[in-house]
């Protein structure tokens, strides 16, 4: 299995809350960074997906805190998508310190929505490989 998809991040002061660590809804931020990079790397922009009448929507987020973040520390946030077999699809992550150490785990359950019926498309991977110029990014 290859490497899961990572985008560096530094912790910005501002991101920090009155204890000195990042504040909670910041991880979410970084979370979704590191999945709208994962599609930019794997050839997707948001211009494609509103011209083929779709875009990803979160549906239930949990985030588990292992280690305080505080600013000026690097960290990589990973993305892996886990498909199965109906609508929705996870995405798993981790945000780790330069030292290794996990600061945050974050999964998600996702959809890809049509826009014109305000429903979620009925194979969210087959489309992904469809719009990808490399789904493997994905793991298809």
């Amino acid at each position: 299995m290859s490497e899961p998809f990572s985008v560096p991040v530094t912790v910005r002061g501002y991101e920090t809350d009155t204890q000195g660590h990042v504040n909670q809804a910041v991880y979410l931020n970084y979370a979704e960074h590191a999945r709208w990079s994962l599609l930019r790397a794997a050839g997707i922009r948001q211009a494609d997906l509103v011209a083929r009448g779709v875009g990803p929507v979160a549906l239930e987020t949990t985030i588990r805190y292992r280690r305080e973040l505080l600013a000026g520390d690097e960290v990589e946030v990973s993305c892996v998508f886990e498909w199965g077999e109906g609508r929705t699809f996870r995405i798993v992550q981790v945000v780790r310190k330069a030292d290794g150490t996990v600061a945050a785990e974050i999964e998600a359950v996702g959809g890809l929505m049509d826009l014109t019926a305000r429903k979620l498309v009925a194979d969210p991977r087959r489309r992904f490989g469809e719009l990808a110029s490399e789904p493997g990014l994905f793991g298809l």
